[in-house]
């Protein structure tokens, strides 16, 4: 069962997003700010991160900088979540070490599909949106 981490303030979207992934068959960790995040990290090795890049204490960007700097962190994939999406954040996000980037609200369908060209589906689904697995 694929590994996820959730690092996202928002108690809401937190919350929605967990159940939604442990319905489509991941386990999901969650994390509150950038560095519970990345004491996860360190602490549980995910399969996947999605980072949420406006967080409390230490932002996603700066959490995905540390992540990356570490040989045994450095291949875990992060997917950047942001509510705020302007122009050029996605190159900045990608800069930071990013491996994809989405914007919020979520599609589960869209991020479904990114997750999935990092780590297998659990539901056997290829990630593709028009699989009606995948979402």
């Amino acid at each position: 069962m694929p590994k996820v981490l959730i690092v996202e303030d928002n108690e809401l979207s937190r919350d929605m997003l967990s159940r939604r992934l442990r319905r489509k068959g991941y386990e999901v960790l969650v994390a509150v700010d950038g560095g519970e995040g990345v004491a996860m990290v360190k602490k549980e090795k995910p399969d996947i991160v999605l980072m949420d890049l406006s967080l409390p204490d230490m932002d996603g960007w700066y959490a995905t900088r540390v992540l990356k700097e570490h040989e045994a962190t450095a291949n875990i994939p992060v997917i950047a979540l942001t509510a705020h999406a302007m122009s050029g954040d996605r190159e900045k996000a990608l800069e930071a070490g990013c491996d994809d980037y989405d914007t919020k609200p979520i599609d589960l369908r869209r991020l479904l599909s990114k997750i999935n060209r990092f780590v297998p589906d659990p539901e056997g689904g290829s990630g593709d949106p028009s699989d009606s697995r995948a979402g």
